[in-house]
Order: C-alpha cells, then sequence, then structure tokens
C-alpha cells in the first residue's frame, strides 16, 4: 500500500501553503486510487534550524534528533506530493533546507507538485525539478499550478494588510489536475518500490 505525503513546503506565520495543502489532501484522498494512503507532513512542525549537521546527508549519520525525526519521517513514504509557494523566482528556503538534510531516504521515490504564486509557482517546481534529480527522485510530469490572483477570494478583506493572504478558493479544474497528479505519483511510487528492493539487497 502506497504511503504519499502532503508536504508543506513553506513555514512562515502568514502563510497560504496549509490552506493549500488541506485542500491538497482532502482532494487527493477522494481521488486516490484504492489503498493509497496520504498523510499531511508541515515542515513547521519540525522547526529544522539552518543545517547544522556535521556531516552531508549522504553519509546518513545524523547528530541531532531533529534530524533524526525529520529523516524517519521522510523514510516512512513511497512517495511525495510537495506543497510549494514560489518566493522571488525561486524555491523558498525553508523547504530547500530541508531537502538537503537527507539523501537516501527520497532516493528511488516518486514527487509532484502543487505550486502556488503569481504566476502560479512555476519557476519554484522548474528548480525543483533539477533538485529532485540529484536525489534519484522521479518527479511526475503532471502538476497543480494555483494562482494568488484568481484562486484566492479577498472579498471584503483589506488587500493593504501586508499579513493578508486572502480565502483559498481554487478554480474546479484544480480537481481534475491533482486527480491526474496523484495518479502519476501512485504508478511511479508502486514501480519504484521494487528498484527499492532491488537495491537494498544489493
Amino acid at each position: 500500500m502506497p504511503r504519499i505525503a502532503v508536504i508543506i513546503g513553506s513555514t512562515r506565520t502568514h502563510r497560504r501553503g496549509k490552506a493549500v495543502a488541506d485542500w491538497t489532501l482532502t482532494t487527493a484522498r477522494k481521488a486516490a486510487p484504492e489503498g493509497v494512503e496520504l498523510e499531511l507532513v508541515d515542515l513547521a512542525d519540525f522547526d529544522l534550524p539552518v543545517l547544522d549537521e556535521p556531516a552531508s546527508g549522504a553519509w546518513g549519520v545524523y547528530a541531532h534528533d531533529h534530524t533524526k525525526r525529520w529523516s524517519e519521517t521522510v523514510a516512512s513514504f513511497d512517495g511525495y506530493l510537495i506543497v510549494t509557494p514560489e518566493y522571488n523566482h525561486g524555491v523558498p528556503g525553508p523547504l530547500k533546507n530541508a531537502l538537503d538534510y537527507l539523501y537516501y531516504e527520497w532516493n528511488h521515490k516518486a514527487i509532484g507538485f502543487v505550486s502556488y504564486g503569481t504566476v502560479g509557482g512555476v519557476r519554484a517546481v522548474e528548480q525543483l525539478r533539477q533538485i529532485a534529480a540529484d536525489f534519484k527522485l522521479a518527479d511526475v510530469a503532471a502538476q497543480v499550478t494555483l494562482n494568488t490572483f484568481t484562486d484566492f477570494d479577498y472579498t471584503g478583506i483589506d488587500i493593504t494588510e501586508p499579513t493578508v493572504t486572502g480565502v483559498f478558493a481554487p478554480a474546479e479544474r484544480h480537481a481534475g489536475d491533482l486527480a491526474k497528479l496523484v495518479e502519476e505519483v501512485t504508478v511511479w511510487s508502486r514501480a519504484l518500490a521494487q528498484v527499492r528492493d532491488a537495491t537494498t539487497e544489493a
């Protein structure tokens, strides 16, 4: 039974990521193939400092409890749906930091992206696809792109307030996009289980 994590890639106090991830989890559970288990993983719950391990994650030797906890969580899944904003044309720092803590835990698994931003978060995902390749993650083609202008409702909200996020109100078509994304991540998660087994035996 594939286990897929929905990872919130933003840790800001006022963020759109939690609302987007909640919708992703709920909608994905409805669309997921039978037997697929989805679980929310919030980076904010791990309180990871800027990478402070003495050795690279590629060694798999961790000195700190926060790293060990993060490692155990990531290792327990067969695939990932990353919910990410785009910060200044790129990947949010906390998400890149969290990815870099580990290495083998990511290997030979599937990954897909739900992104949001003024241009749908697509530039952050382009960078994440390059990063994923180095972790031996198989990124799927399907993607959900959400626009902060059209997929959030600001009715009655003071948009001059610096912490305003609006109310998440995604267009109906995004549910179909997410269903396709979940299907692809599931297919690859199942296929790559054999690769992980072969790699472990070797």
